[in-house]
Protein backbone atom coordinates (compact mmCIF):
# COMPACT_ATOMS: atom_id res chain seq x y z
CA UNK A 1 0.00 0.00 0.00
CA UNK A 2 1.48 3.31 -1.09
CA UNK A 3 -0.21 6.34 0.46
CA UNK A 4 1.74 9.02 -1.43
CA UNK A 5 -0.74 11.55 -2.82
CA UNK A 6 -3.60 10.45 -0.55
CA UNK A 7 -4.92 11.92 2.65
CA UNK A 8 -5.17 10.18 5.96
CA UNK A 9 -7.98 11.12 8.29
CA UNK A 10 -7.75 10.62 12.04
CA UNK A 11 -10.28 8.28 13.54
CA UNK A 12 -12.62 9.85 16.15
CA UNK A 13 -10.97 7.66 18.81
CA UNK A 14 -7.48 9.12 18.19
CA UNK A 15 -6.84 11.07 21.39
CA UNK A 16 -3.40 12.54 20.63
CA UNK A 17 -4.24 16.26 20.71
CA UNK A 18 -1.69 16.98 17.96
CA UNK A 19 -3.72 14.83 15.57
CA UNK A 20 -7.29 14.97 16.89
CA UNK A 21 -9.72 15.48 13.93
CA UNK A 22 -6.79 15.91 11.58
CA UNK A 23 -6.52 15.52 7.82
CA UNK A 24 -2.98 14.98 6.52
CA UNK A 25 -1.85 14.99 2.90
CA UNK A 26 0.85 12.32 2.48
CA UNK A 27 3.75 13.78 0.48
CA UNK A 28 6.03 10.75 0.68
CA UNK A 29 5.46 7.16 1.78
CA UNK A 30 8.01 4.39 1.39
CA UNK A 31 9.68 1.58 3.29
CA UNK A 32 11.94 4.25 4.84
CA UNK A 33 9.08 6.21 6.43
CA UNK A 34 6.38 8.75 5.69
CA UNK A 35 5.99 12.52 5.59
CA UNK A 36 2.83 14.59 5.34
CA UNK A 37 1.36 18.05 5.80
CA UNK A 38 -1.66 18.68 8.02
CA UNK A 39 -4.08 20.57 5.80
CA UNK A 40 -6.89 21.41 8.21
CA UNK A 41 -5.23 23.14 11.17
CA UNK A 42 -4.69 26.89 11.28
CA UNK A 43 -1.54 28.38 12.70
CA UNK A 44 -2.12 29.67 16.22
CA UNK A 45 -1.70 33.41 15.74
CA UNK A 46 -1.45 33.88 19.50
CA UNK A 47 1.92 32.12 19.27
CA UNK A 48 2.88 33.99 16.09
CA UNK A 49 1.07 37.35 16.34
CA UNK A 50 3.20 39.09 13.73
CA UNK A 51 3.66 36.11 11.45
CA UNK A 52 1.79 37.47 8.45
CA UNK A 53 3.58 40.78 8.73
CA UNK A 54 6.97 39.08 9.09
CA UNK A 55 6.22 37.00 6.02
CA UNK A 56 5.17 40.08 4.08
CA UNK A 57 1.64 38.80 3.62
CA UNK A 58 -1.13 41.17 4.57
CA UNK A 59 -3.49 40.80 1.62
CA UNK A 60 -4.32 38.29 -1.13
CA UNK A 61 -1.52 38.07 -3.67
CA UNK A 62 -2.98 38.87 -7.11
CA UNK A 63 -5.38 36.05 -8.02
CA UNK A 64 -3.38 33.43 -6.15
CA UNK A 65 -4.47 31.76 -2.92
CA UNK A 66 -1.97 31.26 -0.12
CA UNK A 67 -3.16 29.50 3.03
CA UNK A 68 -1.15 29.31 6.26
CA UNK A 69 -1.33 26.02 8.14
CA UNK A 70 0.16 24.16 11.07
CA UNK A 71 1.82 21.40 9.05
CA UNK A 72 2.71 19.14 11.94
CA UNK A 73 4.78 18.73 15.09
CA UNK A 74 8.13 18.03 13.38
CA UNK A 75 10.46 20.96 12.56
CA UNK A 76 7.82 23.59 13.35
CA UNK A 77 10.27 26.38 12.60
CA UNK A 78 10.63 25.23 9.00
CA UNK A 79 8.26 26.19 6.21
CA UNK A 80 6.99 23.91 3.47
CA UNK A 81 4.84 24.93 0.53
CA UNK A 82 2.31 22.37 -0.66
CA UNK A 83 1.13 23.69 -4.01
CA UNK A 84 -0.38 23.11 -7.42
CA UNK A 85 2.24 22.03 -9.95
CA UNK A 86 1.74 24.90 -12.40
CA UNK A 87 5.08 26.25 -11.13
CA UNK A 88 7.87 23.90 -10.13
CA UNK A 89 11.60 24.20 -9.62
CA UNK A 90 14.49 21.79 -9.70
CA UNK A 91 14.15 21.18 -5.94
CA UNK A 92 10.36 20.68 -6.08
CA UNK A 93 8.99 17.25 -5.22
CA UNK A 94 6.19 16.34 -7.64
CA UNK A 95 3.84 14.26 -5.54
CA UNK A 96 0.69 13.22 -7.37
CA UNK A 97 -1.86 14.52 -9.91
CA UNK A 98 -1.02 18.21 -9.94
CA UNK A 99 0.33 18.53 -6.38
CA UNK A 100 3.92 19.35 -5.44
CA UNK A 101 5.99 20.30 -2.38
CA UNK A 102 8.79 22.86 -2.20
CA UNK A 103 10.71 23.96 0.87
CA UNK A 104 13.17 26.61 -0.30
CA UNK A 105 13.24 30.26 0.74
CA UNK A 106 13.58 31.38 -2.88
CA UNK A 107 10.31 29.66 -3.75
CA UNK A 108 8.63 31.32 -0.80
CA UNK A 109 9.97 34.73 -1.84
CA UNK A 110 8.41 34.20 -5.26
CA UNK A 111 5.11 33.36 -3.56
CA UNK A 112 5.14 36.60 -1.60
CA UNK A 113 5.84 38.55 -4.80
CA UNK A 114 2.85 36.94 -6.48
CA UNK A 115 4.97 34.76 -8.77
CA UNK A 116 4.06 31.45 -7.21
CA UNK A 117 1.63 28.72 -8.21
CA UNK A 118 -2.12 29.31 -8.37
CA UNK A 119 -2.83 27.36 -5.15
CA UNK A 120 -0.49 27.11 -2.17
CA UNK A 121 -0.50 26.06 1.45
CA UNK A 122 2.38 27.40 3.53
CA UNK A 123 2.84 24.95 6.35
CA UNK A 124 5.05 25.35 9.38
CA UNK A 125 6.32 21.92 10.33
CA UNK A 126 5.25 18.51 9.09
CA UNK A 127 4.03 15.14 10.30
CA UNK A 128 6.53 12.30 10.04
CA UNK A 129 6.63 8.58 10.71
CA UNK A 130 9.52 6.12 10.90
CA UNK A 131 9.63 3.01 8.77
CA UNK A 132 6.45 0.96 9.33
CA UNK A 133 5.07 3.36 11.94
CA UNK A 134 2.22 4.78 9.83
CA UNK A 135 1.18 1.32 8.63
CA UNK A 136 1.10 0.17 12.25
CA UNK A 137 -1.04 3.17 13.27
CA UNK A 138 -3.48 2.38 10.44
CA UNK A 139 -3.69 -1.25 11.61
CA UNK A 140 -4.29 0.04 15.17
CA UNK A 141 -7.34 1.93 13.87
CA UNK A 142 -5.91 5.46 14.22
CA UNK A 143 -6.21 6.55 10.56
CA UNK A 144 -8.25 5.97 7.42
CA UNK A 145 -6.84 6.80 3.99
CA UNK A 146 -8.49 8.03 0.82
CA UNK A 147 -7.63 9.62 -2.51
CA UNK A 148 -8.92 13.19 -2.99
CA UNK A 149 -9.06 15.82 -5.70
CA UNK A 150 -6.79 18.87 -5.53
CA UNK A 151 -9.86 21.04 -4.91
CA UNK A 152 -10.23 19.26 -1.54
CA UNK A 153 -6.66 20.20 -0.59
CA UNK A 154 -6.74 23.83 -1.67
CA UNK A 155 -9.92 25.21 -0.16
CA UNK A 156 -10.37 27.26 2.97
CA UNK A 157 -13.16 25.22 4.60
CA UNK A 158 -10.88 24.05 7.41
CA UNK A 159 -13.53 23.43 10.04
CA UNK A 160 -15.41 21.14 7.64
CA UNK A 161 -12.49 19.25 6.06
CA UNK A 162 -12.37 16.37 8.58
CA UNK A 163 -16.11 15.73 8.23
CA UNK A 164 -15.95 16.17 4.45
CA UNK A 165 -13.25 13.50 4.25
CA UNK A 166 -15.56 11.07 6.03
CA UNK A 167 -18.40 12.02 3.67
CA UNK A 168 -16.12 11.15 0.74
CA UNK A 169 -15.56 7.77 2.40
CA UNK A 170 -19.33 7.35 2.80
CA UNK A 171 -18.99 7.04 6.58
CA UNK A 172 -20.55 8.92 9.47
CA UNK A 173 -17.69 9.18 12.02
CA UNK A 174 -20.20 9.09 14.89
CA UNK A 175 -20.96 5.48 13.98
CA UNK A 176 -17.34 4.31 14.17
CA UNK A 177 -16.20 2.10 17.00
CA UNK A 178 -12.85 2.55 18.66
CA UNK A 179 -12.57 -1.22 18.97
CA UNK A 180 -10.77 -3.29 16.38
CA UNK A 181 -10.19 -6.94 15.95
CA UNK A 182 -8.49 -9.53 13.84
CA UNK A 183 -10.18 -11.99 11.55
Amino acid sequence: MNLTGQVIVSMPSLQDERFYKTVIYICAHSSEGSMGIIINKKIDYVLFPNLLEQLGIDKPINDKKLFLRYGGPVETGRGFVLHSDDIVREETLNIHKGVALTGTSEFFEDLVKGKGPKNSILALGYAGWQSGQLENEIMQNSWMSLPVETSFLFDDALSKKWGEAYKLLGINPVNLSSDFGRA
